[in-house]
């Protein structure tokens, strides 16, 4: 495998008329041109007066030029990616406190993070697109300096800060995670390693280019390989077949909720996906349901590698092998990069087979959150970083998890995996999607709740699925209150959100 620790390096290797990247009726983009738009980019940054260390935001639409400009940016200096959606009050947290240098958005943006960039004295940078000269292509312009010399200028080092992302903040303020050029290549490694990409490979990328999924999965891990990635405008559960078609792709990897709506679809669509067999399909950043796994594999007879990551990683801490070897539905796998354990309440390491939390070291783990010394003081216990999850380890290392440690309901004591209960709802055949999460109850603290879409056709009242729930599960984990709704509300990047799930559906009134 070869070994780099920069991003500009990663592309260096690739074979320069070897096509990076492409996007729907696009010009391809090789990996020689994505070196040169690199260098350029580093050049004009420092001409600005940015240049390593310095972070940068990122305000872009989900395109080529949001997956070349995260490249590009970040071998200069550290790209702070931000979602499109974010309103004025999001944009001024997370300028504030990134420390913003500069912030590039797209020449003709109307995104509010404008207005916030002025109030608070951050230099705005205008990222121009050059379709024609190959997808992905672009050009920066600015009015003026930012502030003199770049104090730092030239290519950026291993252990310089390439990618800096909050955290989801769902139960605390969002904590601020940076992430090296030496952590995210390790991870662009592992996964590449894990999947057995190679230059033959083009990925189907619907991910939004703001989360760490989207980012090292599914832009730096295929880069790592020197494969093709088809970047599309982000996920569109209407457009997507008629994307497959076109890119031909081997792969593409999503989120569980992204799945579901692609098999919703896919019954109408047999006919692209016979004509482009896939390799695998990928899922990652939630639990994916087993059912809905052999139904994916079934569709589209293709392995589903469940994978396991999470922003302070990198992403990707474990994952299922490609067969021949053991995949696992329902677990997420064995290690693939760093060492994964099982430590208890105390730091001690526990044996296969018993419940703690899950912890991880190695080359692709953050060395910290920013500036915050008592989230540092609980996550890491004896050089291994505490993951927040709960789960059990096999003798032969297939890690299963029982959930979010802040996500288990605590039922007048008795403790209920929200995972298990989702797995039960799922076997109703009426059922296609469920998230279940806890709800405040005056006297035991939490009472089970659930949020249940149904499947296309079909129809079940809360009272049957209660009683379908009650056939299987001890009468403390039923839920006592089923929700049935055309669709759960989900987080920016697609992933179902337990925490917070009753408030948002106002059942918080105890």
């Amino acid at each position: 495998m070869t070994y780099f620790t920069t991003l500009h390096e990663m592309i260096a290797l690739q074979a320069p008329a070897a096509t990076a990247m492409m996007a729907p009726s696009g010009v391809p983009l090789s990996y020689g041109a994505l070196g040169q738009l690199i260098s350029r980019t580093t050049d004009k940054l420092n001409s600005l007066g940015v240049g390593r260390g310095d972070r940068v935001g990122i305000v872009l639409p989900n395109c080529p030029e949001m997956a070349t400009a995260f490249v590009a940016v970040a071998s200069a200096c550290t790209a702070a990616p931000l979602n499109m959606a974010y309103r004025a009050d999001e944009f001024e947290f997370y300028l504030s406190d990134l420390k913003a240098r500069a912030l590039i958005v797209a020449v003709g943006s109307e995104t509010p993070a404008l207005a916030v960039a002025a109030k608070l004295g951050v230099a705005v940078i205008y990222l121009k697109a050059l379709p024609e000269q190959g997808a992905g292509n672009f050009e920066l312009q600015a009015d003026s300096v930012i502030a003199g010399a770049a104090g730092q200028p030239g290519a950026a080092h291993a252990d310089d800060v390439a990618l800096i992302l909050h955290t989801s903040g769902t139960t605390s303020r969002p904590k601020i995670v940076p992430l090296s050029h030496r952590n995210v290549c390790a991870s662009a490694r592992n996964i590449k390693e894990t999947l057995q990409l190679t230059p033959a490979d083009r990925e189907l990328h619907v991910m939004p280019l703001f989360h760490i999924h989207g980012l090292i999965a599914g832009v730096l891990a295929p880069m790592a390989a020197g494969s093709q990635i088809f970047c599309t405008p982000g996920f569109n559960a209407l457009k997507f077949f008629a994307w497959m078609k076109e890119c031909k792709p081997t792969w593409y990897t999503a989120v569980p909720t992204m799945h579901q709506t692609i098999l919703s679809r896919a019954a109408g669509n047999m006919d692209v996906i016979e004509a482009n067999p896939l390799r695998f399909i990928r899922s990652s950043s939630s639990s994916m349901p087993p059912q809905v796994i052999a139904e994916l594999e079934k569709v589209f007879k293709s392995p589903l590698i469940e994978s396991y990551g999470m922003t302070e990683a990198a992403h990707q801490m474990a994952s299922n092998p490609l067969p021949p070897a053991k995949r696992i539905p329902g677990s997420v796998g064995v290690a693939a990069g760093p060492e994964v354990a099982i430590m208890d309440t105390e730091g001690k390491l526990l044996a296969p087979g018993e419940i703690g939390e899950i912890v991880i070291r190695g080359e692709n783990v953050t060395l910290g959150y920013e500036n915050n010394e008592k989230a540092n003081a609980e996550a890491f216990t004896h050089g291994w970083f505490r993951t927040g999850d709960q789960g059990t380890m096999t003798a032969d290392g297939y890690v299963t998890l029982t959930g979010r440690l802040k996500e288990i309901i605590n039922r007048g004591g008795e403790k209920v995996s929200p995972r298990e209960v989702d797995e039960v709802l799922m076997d109703h055949p009426a059922v296609a999607q469920v998230v279940t999460f806890g709800i405040p109850h005056d006297k035991l603290g939490e009472e089970v709740g659930a949020a249940v879409v149904l499947r296309e056709g079909k129809t079940a009242t809360d009272r049957e699925i209660r009683d379908f729930a009650a056939t299987k599960l001890a009468d403390f984990k039923v839920p006592r209150k089923i929700l049935i709704m055309a669709e759960i509300p989900k987080g920016a990047t697609g992933k179902l959100q337990r925490i917070g799930l009753a408030q948002k559906l106002g059942l918080a009134e105890k």
